[in-house]
This record gives C-alpha cells, structure tokens and sequence, in this order.
C-alpha cells in the first residue's frame, strides 16, 4: 500500500513510524512533514488545508489511504474533499468533526444524550458573558467555542480575572474567530485523563490510557501549551473508572453521534476528569492527541492499518485491539521562550543515538534542514523523548535519561513529566 500523511508534527511522525510496522505498508509520504519524518517518508511541500492540491497528490501517486493528523483539516472539511473524489481516507467527516470544532455542539451533545461533563452555559455577546460571571462560583473556565491549537481554555480564579478572559477571547479575538462563541463552564478538579479510541461509526475500541502535562513549567506553572509531555498508562485510570465509561461515555458518544446523523468513523479523543462524584468529560478532540499519540502508538502491537481500514469499512467490530504491557512517557525538548516568543534555526545535535534503540524514538514536532542540509529547530515544540520501561517509573527514567542525548541552543523542558506517577 502507498500512505499519504497529513500534518508535520510530532503526532504525524508518530503515525508514520506506526503505519512503518506495517506489513501492508510498501510506500509513505506525509504533507508537509520535517526533518525527521523525512527519514521515514517522503516529504511533499503541500499544506494542510490545500485541499485540492492534496487531492489530485493522492490521485497522481495512486494513494490507497490518507491518513489526516491535523484538527484544522478535518474541521474544514478535507474527508469529505477525498471521499467526493472515490479516495480513501482515515478521519471524521466535517460534520462529525465538529465534536472538536465546535465546543458549543460537544457540550450541547453531551447535554441532550446525558454524557457526564460539567454545568456550562454559552454565549456569543461578549456583555452578556460578562454579566453573567457577576453571579457565577469561582473558579470558572472560559473555552473559546473554535479551535485555538489547545490553547483556547482560560481557568479564571477571580470575577476580574474572568471579565479579562471575556474580553481576550470575545473582543480582543485572542484566539481569532474561535472566540465569536464562548462556553463558561464550572471548574472541576480531579485527575486528567486523556483515552484515545477508534470508531467506526457504530462499534468504538478504545485504546492505552495517557496523560499530559499542558502548562509550560514545573508543577504545573506557566502558559498552557499543546502539551509539554505525557506517559501511558495512566495509574489513575482504573478498572472501575474503565467500566464507568464504557457504561455512560464511550458509546454513548458514538451512539449520540449517529443519532444526530454524523457517524463517527476515525478517532475519537476523550479528555477526562476524575472527580469524586465519577469521570466526567472535559472535552473531545477527534483526531490523535499530541503528544498523546508519542505514547500511545508506540505500545500497540494490532497492525494500525489494519484498524484504520476498519473503520473506514465499518468492521471494527472484527479487530482486537492489543497493547504491550508495559509503560512510556515522552518528554517534550521546546524552544526557550514558547509558547510566548522563540528564535528557530538552531542545529540539533546527538539525533543519531536513537538509532537501532528499539524501546526509544524521538519524534519530531518543529524541525526542518537547512541549506547545508543539518536538521535545525522549526518550532516552539521542538522534539518530542519518548522512551519504554517495564514500569511507569522505569520509562519515566529512561525518557529522561535520553533527553540527554540531544542538544541544541535553547532547549527547554520540563522536569516532572510523570511526576505524578508517584502519587499513584
């Protein structure tokens, strides 16, 4: 099979080492990729969003699955642009991404269908927001209805912080038109869960659970980012919290989706939390998490293309989903200064001790060559660690003790990654 590969994070690079297990898989190629997906497929300068461009790719190169990565694409339609073209393509229709699109819709679906989450109200005038936090309990979160690259969630832990938070989103239009609507939702606490799982419209299989670490520094301080690190299994994700959700959560969201006509076939993200009275969803993504996906895909032993084409064909209820028992975390190497403001260009060193380490890999999230051809730094997530271990805490070590090996100019990272894996 020739693959084609939407996105150049390190999401995508993880898929394309996963799809390179596969036996079926003779040929990849991944728009617009970086320097490290590159060692494993050929790149092509096509963006995301070029829709078109990337439709007639796949037509000219015989493409016989696409695999799209990226939230951006899949909420603007790109499925339904391959599919209106007779090609095959891995990811929800735009109508069934709006489960991510549109933060409004998810909590309005998880409402109606009696899915666990937390009180909300929505809003699309800025003073009527603003009006309502004078009675509101703190603190409270402000979610921008659109996507804003995960960072679009503002806790608030005073009415003043929280009339600002109204003002960035609605009016100064931080986040761009994500912000023309706006949920307020009730401030829960409890573990973070994240558990991915494939869905074919009807059957869903759930995958490894994972857990990110979204603030820029140490315990938990600084900016939110696209995540700064994350380890699989989570301990906190037990047995009966399993069964709770797979009773009142996983099909159930699957079921809602097809009741609405927008069968879901592609990869459902379930953000979690789990408070003292049960799990209740914080949000949905419907696609891969990143850097969840760092995790997450390297410990599944089923043939991911295999799953991909059952759910395209709506016959997961066929595939046994199996993951190694064992543990990873990633740990993710940023440019000095992000999410706020970050110098590129910088030559990474030591890449090359990953070679031929079979529990080890680093992804690449903001790379690219220069003109001599060196792999530079590309972004403000720059590489992503990711390391096996028997154990939580043993992968926990190895991650670190291989974040070592690479260096460039103003690499950053946080230090307790899994920190919490001790607590459990």
């Amino acid at each position: 099979m020739k693959i084609l590969i939407v996105g150049s994070g390190g999401r995508e690079h993880a898929i394309a080492a996963q799809a390179a297990k596969s036996k079926k898989v003779e040929k990849i190629y991944c728009a617009p990729g970086n320097a490290g997906i590159a060692q494993i497929a050929e790149c092509v300068d096509i963006k995301a969003m070029e829709f078109d461009r990337l439709v007639a790719f796949a037509k000219e190169k015989a493409i016989d699955l696409t695999i799209i990565g990226m939230d951006d694409p899949l909420v603007g339609g790109i499925v339904d642009a391959f599919e209106a073209e007779g090609l095959r393509v891995f990811g929800p229709r735009k109508n069934a991404a709006i489960l991510e699109g549109s933060k409004a819709f998810s909590k309005d679906l998880m409402k109606k269908y009696k899915i666990p989450t937390a009180a909300y109200e929505t809003f699309e005038d800025a003073d009527k927001a603003l009006a309502y936090l004078e009675s509101a309990k703190f603190p409270i979160v402000l979610k921008a209805d659109g996507l804003a690259l995960g960072k679009g969630v503002l806790i608030c832990n005073t009415l003043s912080e929280a009339k600002d938070g109204v003002r960035e989103i609605m009016t100064d239009k931080k986040f761009g038109d994500a912000g023309n609507r706006m949920v307020i939702e009730e401030f829960m606490t409890g573990r973070e869960v994240s558990v991915l799982s494939f869905c074919d419209g009807k059957t869903i299989r759930i995958m490894s659970s994972a857990q990110d670490h979204k603030r820029a520094k140490d315990n938990d301080e600084g900016l939110n980012t696209g995540g700064m690190g994350t380890f699989s299994p989570s301990p906190f994700y037990t047995s009966e919290v399993d069964d709770f959700c797979k009773k009142y959560i996983y099909q159930a969201t699957v079921d809602a989706m097809a009741a609405e006509g927008r069968k879901f076939q592609g990869v459902i993200f379930f953000g979690l939390m789990l408070t003292k009275d049960g799990p209740r969803v914080l949000e949905y993504n419907a696609r891969f998490g990143d850097p969840e996906a760092q995790v997450v895909l390297p410990r599944m032993k089923t043939d991911m293309i295999d799953v991909m084409e059952a759910c395209i064909d709506g016959t997961l209820d066929r595939i046994d989903l199996v993951f190694e028992d064992n543990a990873a975390v990633c740990v993710v190497l940023a440019s000095d200064g992000y999410p706020v403001a970050y110098e590129k260009g910088k030559v990474i060193t030591g890449l090359a001790a990953f070679d031929g380490k079979e529990d080890y890999a680093v992804f690449h999230a903001g790379t690219a060559f220069d003109k001599e051809g060196r792999i530079v730094t590309n972004g403000g997530r720059v590489l992503g660690v990711t390391a096996k271990g028997a154990t939580l805490p043993e992968a926990r070590a190895n991650a670190y003790k291989a974040t070592e090996w690479v260096s460039f100019e103003n690499k950053y990272m946080r230090h307790d990654i899994g920190k919490a894996i001790d607590e459990a």
